[in-house]
């Protein structure tokens, strides 16, 4: 990924999305703190370059790694992450939820009614890294992954709110669908300027 961004930084190389699935693993972005490996020993952790804390991916998780040239697209991280959040918000909404952003928190939550109490809880995570305005690392959207990893990990170090899946919100969605949807939205997004 960080060959890819230099060429693309140096023009020898076209933007590109990743789209891919990881095995189990745990990843620290660069402001992982220690303390939120709940169970250190549970998945491989690997440090990444990537901003935000710990989280969980694997199997059944929809991960978008973005190699984008911000110098085309008005050189605002700011606006880059919303474009994620917009993006992610617009893909769920084809399969009927409703997502929306929470201040001060980076991702895509959902309203998850369990039993009559209303809980918040996340679908998708965002972290970034931008090296001389190109952009790398992404995002992960929960498609049906394996829930019970995440109680390894403090994720994003939000100890408040729960993890939860399309699967999980009663979605039958394959990772093709998904995909299908990622793709048909993506240009609404991440206009090629």
């Amino acid at each position: 990924m960080e060959s890819r961004v230099d060429a693309i930084r140096s023009g020898q190389a076209a933007e590109c999305v990743w789209l891919l699935e990881h095995p189990p693993v745990y990843t620290a972005g660069t402001s992982a703190d220690r303390s939120d490996l709940v169970e250190p020993d549970r998945l491989p952790v690997i440090q990444t370059g990537r901003g935000g804390q710990f989280t969980y991916h694997g199997p059944g998780q929809r991960v978008a790694y973005m190699m984008l040239d911000l110098t085309r697209r008005g050189r605002d991280v700011r606006s880059f992450v919303c474009s994620l959040e917009d993006w992610i918000i617009d893909t769920l909404s084809e399969f009927g939820i409703r997502g929306e952003r929470r201040a001060g928190r980076v991702g895509v939550w959902v309203a998850d009614d369990k039993d009559g109490v209303v809980r918040e809880s996340k679908i998708a995570a965002i972290g970034v890294r931008v090296r001389r305005w190109v952009t790398f690392h992404g995002m992960s959207l929960n498609v049906s992954p394996d829930l019970s990893h995440y109680d390894g990990i403090i994720p994003c170090g939000i100890r408040k709110h729960g993890v939860t899946s399309l699967a999980k919100l009663g979605k039958a969605v394959t990772m093709e669908d998904v995909d299908r949807v990622l793709r048909a939205t993506f240009e609404r997004h991440f206009p090629n300027s």
